[in-house]
């Protein structure tokens, strides 16, 4: 069972997460926080597995509430789940730690993915984020460095592993055993001579491969 903690300034927004999460059997919301500080506090005592972190709250904002938890409770993933995907709200996010940042308008049951992604260890960013980051990270241009040769099936793979799929996903969207797309991460891994899988999304984010 994933234990999860909803942070949201609007008390209809939390009620309904709670009812959208909670038709997984998997998902268990264990509390429902109004504000940054109140998520942190409330963090501390009911120790979760997953934050669902607004991130525009007044008072104490989502920046504050995730800077805190992740600070004192480093295991506790914390998913970003807002309206905003600007490139302050953005940076904002992931400086003070976030897991993960998708948008509200996305569909129920991709909510819930990305909730057990994050949980297993998965950094997830919806697609408009990932293209706010692209453009901070490449300038609004094309990287001009040099990359290793890479097969048209580990460029696949690279795509979908920046959107934040993991090898489950991965192998049903491209009809491949789930062995195969280990196999093949951890040879791209070694290729490009990256530690890990957010390593790899970086990386296909910069030179333009998700």
């Amino acid at each position: 069972m994933i234990k999860v903690m909803i942070a949201d300034d609007i008390l209809i927004l939390r009620q309904g997460l709670k009812a959208i999460l909670e038709q997984d059997p998997e998902i268990e919301v264990c509390g429902l926080a109004s504000d940054g500080r109140e998520a942190w506090l409330m963090a501390r005592e009911l120790n979760p597995q997953v934050v669902l972190m607004d991130m525009r709250m007044p008072d104490y904002d989502g920046a504050y509430g995730t800077g805190r938890i992740k600070e004192e409770l480093p295991g506790v993933k914390v998913l970003v789940l807002t309206t905003f995907d600007d490139k302050e709200t953005v940076d904002a996010a992931i400086e003070s730690g976030a897991d993960g940042y998708i948008l509200k308008e996305m569909e129920d049951q991709k909510v819930i993915q990305s909730v057990k992604a994050v949980c297993s260890g998965i950094r997830v960013f919806g697609d408009s984020v990932f293209e706010t980051m692209r453009r901070q990270l490449t300038g609004g241009g094309r990287k001009t460095g040099s990359v290793p040769e890479l097969t048209p099936r580990e460029r696949d793979i690279m795509r979908l592993v920046a959107r934040g799929m993991d090898n489950r996903e991965i192998s049903a969207e491209l009809f491949l055993a789930e062995g195969t797309v280990r196999n093949n991460i951890s040879r791209l891994l070694e290729k490009l001579s990256l530690k890990d899988r957010t390593q790899l999304a970086v990386f296909a984010v910069k030179n333009n491969l998700d």
